[in-house]
């Protein structure tokens, strides 16, 4: 499938949204169920005490994850927007740059991760208890991290000719995990290292198609060769540069859920002890399909948006967010009320019903944290919307708020009510920015903006 195949600046733009949106949300779920699906099997077939030790690494997943989106959701807007203009020769070069030095970047930090596991694992949240096995699990998890990254990041390109290849390589991959998953827990009995190593050869299947897709000379948007000249390397310096700044913002939105997620470790562990960690685990392992979902609608919206924010027609960006922000409360006010009305289903997915204390420190916190994902859609696809745009400030500010409230909530609110404060914390924290942006939204006039920031501007480029 060809680029002119989805005609982004003419084709309607509720039809240009579908057209994106359920591949994305397939894709992205999938990609959400790697984690899901391990808390199930660890949960089920290991225990609680597994199932806190996997949260304690998850950070480190969010972080990785934050570092592909950021790679990603730059790359994807540089290029739409050279495609728009006509360059599909300097739009392959930004999505190889973006490419080579997030490898770069990830292998380094993969080194780092195993040569220093506990340190990491101690960073993160863990006790002297739970550390042998958020270790074990931590160590053989790094080595899939850059398979990991890929998966987050290379979708951004491939859904630009191809959603549904996007969409079949994450499904091919969440099979797989799964597959994987039950045998080495339930009949090899391999343990974290088993679930460890299940997730791995996913990510790598999954990472593996869409690298290769990218490879194909007939596909419009692909690898290009890069040269090696010192003026090339200079040039990607500054685009790389370019493409982090288009992107932050979404690396900066998995780091706040790092963030999020060992503060609530620290602030569970304290309060609750080893038993609150793991009831907050299932919170963590369910949160990265609420995420997914938003960012389907996030990704699925940027290439229309910064398509024709590149050849002057804001009004069709405006309309890809207004479509966007809808289908972003419409699910959230769903999902708000399926985890409060069957939280002790969801949670018995996870532990078997009302076996300790974990159990019902989950059923109760479940209901009241999904208060967030309303609040938490609306702030997600609003700085999507500013870093489509190239309003990157904005959308920064917004970034760090979103991280900022929360943590400052879950110290805060304890003091005032208990653990019901805990669980309140992260909805808190996203209701006071969502206050915030739509006081934005009215100075800007609801969508209009005026103005596109810099429409003229040099758009960074190596030919």
């Amino acid at each position: 499938m060809q680029r002119d195949s989805l005609d982004f600046k003419t084709l309607a733009v509720g039809k240009l949204f579908t057209k994106q949106f359920f591949p994305a949300l397939l894709g992205m779920i999938s990609a959400a169920l790697f984690t899901v699906v391990d808390g199930i099997f660890v949960g089920r077939g290991i225990g609680s005490d597994a199932l806190a030790a996997v949260n304690i690494a998850a950070p480190i997943a969010m972080i990785s994850a934050g570092i592909g989106l950021m790679f990603g959701m730059g790359g994807g807007i540089l290029s739409s927007i050279n495609l728009s203009r006509g360059k599909p020769k300097v739009a392959n070069i930004n999505v190889t740059q973006a490419t080579s030095v997030l490898l770069i970047f990830v292998l380094i930090m993969t080194l780092l991760l195993t040569l220093f596991p506990h340190k990491a694992a101690t960073l993160c949240g863990s006790d002297d208890y739970l550390l042998p096995m958020a270790v074990e699990y931590l160590f053989w998890f790094a080595l899939s991290i850059p398979f990991l990254v890929l998966t987050v990041s290379l979708p951004f390109f491939v859904r630009q000719t191809n959603p549904n290849y996007a969409m079949w390589a994450m499904l091919i991959a969440t099979v797989i995990n799964i597959v994987l998953d039950y045998i080495f827990i339930f009949i090899f009995e391999w343990g974290l290292f088993g679930a460890a190593v299940a997730t791995g050869i996913g990510e790598a299947v999954g990472a593996i198609m869409l690298f290769v897709y990218l490879l194909y000379p007939s596909v419009m948007v692909r690898f290009a060769k890069l040269k090696m000249s010192s003026k090339s390397i200079l040039l990607t310096m500054r685009n790389t540069w370019y493409i982090l700044k288009l992107g932050i913002s979404s690396c900066l939105s998995e780091i706040t859920l790092a963030i999020m997620a060992i503060t609530g470790n620290y602030v569970f562990m304290h309060h609750l002890g080893a038993d609150g960690v793991a009831a907050y685990s299932i919170i963590c392992y369910l949160f990265p399909i609420i995420f997914m979902v938003f960012n389907a609608m996030v990704q699925s919206a940027q290439p229309i948006i910064s398509y024709n924010y590149g050849c002057g027609q804001m009004e069709r960006s405006n309309q890809a967010t207004r479509l966007s922000l809808t289908y972003a409360i419409v699910f959230g006010l769903f999902i708000t009320a399926l985890f409060s009305f069957y939280a002790n289903g969801i949670v018995s997915l996870f532990l078997p019903e009302k076996t300790g204390n974990a159990w019902e420190y989950a059923a109760f916190g479940l209901p009241l944290f999904a208060i967030d994902y309303v609040f938490f859609g609306i702030n997600i696809i609003t700085i999507g919307y500013y870093t489509s745009i190239e309003r990157v400030k904005r959308a920064i500010g917004l970034t760090i708020l979103r991280g900022i409230l929360p943590v400052l909530f879950f110290f805060c609110l304890p003091l005032w009510f208990g653990v019901t404060g805990i669980w309140l914390s992260v909805a808190t924290g996203d209701f006071a920015t969502t206050v915030i942006i739509v006081i934005l939204l009215l100075k800007d006039k609801a969508y209009t903006y005026g103005r596109a920031d810099k429409q003229n501007q040099e758009i960074l480029q190596a030919e």
